[in-house]
């Protein structure tokens, strides 16, 4: 007989059924379920499910649950939701992903470096007119985060010819790079900057990062592209940079509110582009597989994978 596993997403999540099919597919051993469809019988004696953002209500509903796997690497919502819980929470950790954000870091480092925004505007006057260009070699890519994705990041980048920096909370050492480490070393990678690119998790330490202090340190006329969570960048002091030219261009993907509202200033400022949370989509056929064998090994051996630490924040 089939192990019932349900999955549990936010009722306004429109891939659930996506996510069932591929993570049947990937588990023939087990019986995915959307919570709706379990009985209560069935309910009591679930000990694990897999989560896409779930509600905590819904969890409740499981009173036997003692741990989760998310089909997402950021968990930063549910930590919130559950700071009062004691159920261990899984993040995804799928190489897929990072090779996939590496490829967006690259594509959106090359729209800022060969100044599509700028030609973007002249089109728009109907303006021909070119501009001298400028070797990768020549530029510097600092990279904020340097856990998984910042190191498949800065592999794409340096295969590029751009030059790479990093920092992390904690000493990294990635070949070929730079490596700045904690609050006393922000600053010095910062300057470097040309272009930063910020793949961190949102942690308390990170909330807030790129204000108007550290923003100043970056060179004149340097751009920013966030791929992480929109509060580690301070909306003003972002809004302050860009009016006054001092950043040249944001590239956001994330932010404090999604969807953004049609009344933000993001939409219509000419030195910002908006992205709809698209860098890193999850593959739900790599994921459904690391899910697969991650519940085929806690099946025969009672083993939970690593954890997210709650102190740390990922």
């Amino acid at each position: 007989m089939k192990n019932v596993l349900p999955f549990i997403a936010n009722p306004d999540y429109s891939f659930a059924a996506q996510w069932v099919d591929a993570l049947q597919r990937a588990m023939p051993g087990e019986r995915i379920v959307p919570l709706a469809e379990l009985d209560a019988q069935t309910r009591a004696t679930c000990k694990v499910a897999i989560v896409a953002n779930p509600r905590p209500e819904d969890l409740r509903e499981l009173p036997a649950l003692e741990w989760v796997h998310s089909v997402w690497a950021g968990v930063e919502r549910m930590m919130r939701d559950l700071a009062d819980s004691d159920l261990k929470i899984v993040r995804l950790v799928d190489p897929q992903l990072a090779d996939t954000m590496a490829e967006a870091v690259l594509a959106w480092t090359l729209y800022l470096h060969r100044d599509m925004p700028r030609y973007a505007a002249q089109q728009a006057r109907k303006q021909w007119q070119a501009h001298d260009y400028v070797r990768p070699a020549k530029k510097t890519v600092g990279l904020l985060g340097l856990g998984a994705l910042g190191e498949a990041a800065a592999h794409r980048l340096l295969q590029a010819g751009f030059g790479v920096c990093g920092w992390s909370r904690s000493r990294k050492a990635v070949d070929g790079i730079d490596c700045y480490a904690g609050d006393a070393e922000l600053p010095a990678m910062l300057r470097r900057s040309d272009i930063l690119v910020c793949l961190l998790p949102l942690t308390p330490h990170t909330t807030g990062l790129l204000n108007a202090e550290t923003l100043a340190h970056l060179p004149a006329n340097a751009s920013l592209i966030n791929f992480a969570r929109g509060l580690i960048v301070d909306d003003e002091s972002l809004k302050a940079a860009l009016d006054r030219a001092a950043l040249g261009h944001a590239v956001l993907d994330v932010f404090a509110t999604e969807p953004l509202p049609a009344d933000s200033w993001y939409w219509a400022h000419p030195r910002v582009t908006v992205l709809p949370h698209i860098s890193a989509p999850t593959d739900r056929e790599t994921a459904s597989a690391i899910v697969a064998d991650n519940i085929r090994r806690y099946r025969d051996n009672g083993a939970i994978p690593e954890c997210v630490d709650r102190t740390r924040g990922y």
